[in-house]
């Protein structure tokens, strides 16, 4: 009995906590939906176009903690992207977490070509695929976005809630990397943003 009553004590503080993220999630989404129609490069230009997106319910299950390592001796690769051209990219670390009860890797990269725009100097680069890519999702993987300083005392968040798209998911002619086959994850991330959606 003391159990359950602590349990049903406990309830209101985590309905509070999900609230907050989902909440946190939804301005994430906002933001991410005022870039398409702010940026001049966006292949969604209309709100009608927009408005076309589709996402997961927000599911805190998918945000988790990874452990860094670091791979300073990395050589940079020529990553293939949907236009037949490449990408330069350096492998930053190795992302290690568990997803659904199974451990997982991931390689971040490192843009050279960005490593050097003092706006980006810290950003990280996380191409990745999963068991719903090419069904649920878009079939040419999905990324997220990171910086440098995020990583703590050799962890970082990794919150696939905020998974998104390349360009090259709404329309052709976008040079987008092509995650590596190593970045292919074994379970479904049923979180982040979903196939684009035209018909309505």
């Amino acid at each position: 009995m003391r159990l359950l009553t602590l349990f049903m004590a406990l309830m209101p503080s985590l309905a509070l906590a999900q609230t907050a993220y989902d909440q946190q999630i939804a301005k994430h989404r906002q933001a991410y939906r005022a870039e398409f129609l702010a940026s001049a490069g966006s292949p969604l230009k209309t709100q009608e176009a927009v408005s076309l997106l589709r996402f997961y319910a927000p599911d805190p299950a998918y945000r988790v903690v990874a452990t860094v390592l670091r791979t300073p001796k990395a050589q940079p690769v020529a990553m293939p992207t949907h236009t037949g051209q490449t990408s330069e990219q350096v492998s930053y670390a190795q992302l290690s977490f568990v997803l659904n009860g199974q451990p997982q890797t991931l390689v971040v990269y490192r843009s050279l070509a960005l490593a050097n725009n003092p706006l980006y100097r810290d950003y990280l680069f996380l191409p990745f695929k999963d068991g719903t890519t090419g069904g649920e999702t878009y079939g040419g993987g999905r990324y997220l976005d990171l910086r440098m300083g995020e990583i703590k005392n050799d962890s970082l968040v990794l919150d696939f809630n905020k998974a998104y798209n390349p360009y090259c998911a709404y329309s052709e002619g976008y040079s987008c990397p092509i995650p590596p086959a190593s970045n292919k994850l074994a379970v479904k991330v049923l979180a982040g943003e979903r196939n684009y959606d035209k018909t309505h």
